[in-house]
């Protein structure tokens, strides 16, 4: 069956058809991963966006239960030159076209990719519509631009678990870490098992003096989808908690702590997506490869300087990629140093999150 992705501007591409049929709306973007389709498939912070892969062939090692990063599938619509029929491996138990049947994406390949990056590149990411339902190209760009975008869309309350609950009991913890859920993926919580922490997860809405009641010995603010700067109820939450429990963000979490700072933020050209962007810490001058899934930045100029460190710079552009404060025990980086799917460079944050809590237990 014949797909179209019809973008706002009026750029038309046509292809056809796997997964589900129908109709859905949001921004697109691209990602420069070659591999990890079904993390990146089942990441919240994708919600409201069609993801493109650059990567040419996609599917061919399958889907297995183990890999996911949440409950289930928030991208929109799933865009790929050509995707693998057979899945060719051990760990695999069924197709990416049946995983997408399964959970309702809308995918479409044999179209230019190529083409729409280097078209995200110059024009920017934009509102587009993926469909297999209307075939008329001016029908679908109208509906494109009609459609509601990220800009001030608070899509975090779509995606955080409505209730409190613990990510896995474990005897003799060494901490009790309370994740601010507004989307947070699997493996986060994972990394902070590794390290012996008891994990309760919350959700977006939760107060800060619920927090505190907790008693933790520390707050990660996770990764999620959308504007951050219309999440207000989590940039209170955060200014709130300032002093008062050491806190890590990751992403989302990094522009929450940023908001909560007094600084600003500001939408990319196209985002970062991806899991090859250079990371350089500016204290050791190393370089780390890292996995990425961002449309909005934290602004360098608008932080006071005499309270924030500025700790980590994207290589690309110039943006901020990381922050610390300089008295108190807060930290926050814009990239994913739980590495899912990508490369491990950047694990060692999490090392450094238990080390911080220990000096401030």
């Amino acid at each position: 069956m014949e797909a179209i992705l019809a973008l706002e501007d009026g750029r038309i591409f046509r292809g056809q058809s796997f997964g589900a049929k129908g109709e859905r709306y949001g921004e697109v973007v691209f990602n420069t991963s070659m591999t990890g389709y079904q993390e990146i498939l089942t990441d919240p912070s994708y919600k409201g966006q069609i993801v493109t892969m650059t990567y040419p062939l996609i599917g061919n090692y399958g889907i297995n239960s183990e890999d996911v990063e949440s409950h289930k599938l928030f991208v929109e619509g799933f865009v790929v030159k050509e995707y693998s029929k057979i899945a060719s491996n051990w760990r695999a138990q069924k197709t990416l076209e049946g995983y997408l049947k399964e959970n309702n994406i809308l995918g479409i390949e044999g179209i230019d990719t190529r083409a729409l990056t280097l078209h995200i590149r110059e024009a920017g990411a934009m509102k587009a519509v993926l469909s297999t339902e209307d075939p008329n190209d001016k029908s679908l760009v109208q509906k494109a631009k009609d459609s509601p975008g990220l800009i001030g869309c608070d899509l975090v309350k779509e995606v955080t678990n409505r209730k409190k609950y613990i990510w896995s009991k474990i005897e003799k913890a060494r901490f009790k870490v309370i994740v601010l859920d507004c989307g947070v993926k699997y493996n986060i919580l994972r990394e902070l098992l590794k390290h012996k922490c008891q994990v309760i997860i919350v959700p977006a809405d939760t107060k800060a003096d619920e927090i505190l009641e907790m008693k933790p010995d520390g707050l990660l603010l996770s990764n999620g989808p959308g504007d951050p700067a219309a999440v207000k109820y989590v940039i209170e939450t955060t200014r709130r908690l300032i002093g008062k429990v050491p806190i890590f963000g990751i992403c989302l979490g990094h522009q929450m702590l940023g908001l909560a700072f007094g600084g600003k933020t500001y939408k990319l050209k196209f985002g970062h997506h991806g899991a090859n962007h250079p990371v350089k810490d500016l204290k050791t001058g190393k370089v780390s490869i890292t996995v990425q899934n961002h449309g909005f930045c934290v602004d360098i100029d608008s932080l006071n300087k005499k309270e924030i460190e500025i700790t980590h710079i994207n290589l690309n552009d110039q943006t901020l990629e990381g922050m610390r404060h300089k008295k108190l025990p807060i930290f926050s980086v814009q990239f994913h140093p739980e590495a899912s799917s990508g490369p491990h460079d950047a694990q060692y944050l999490f090392g450094e999150f238990i080390e911080m809590m220990k000096k401030y237990a």
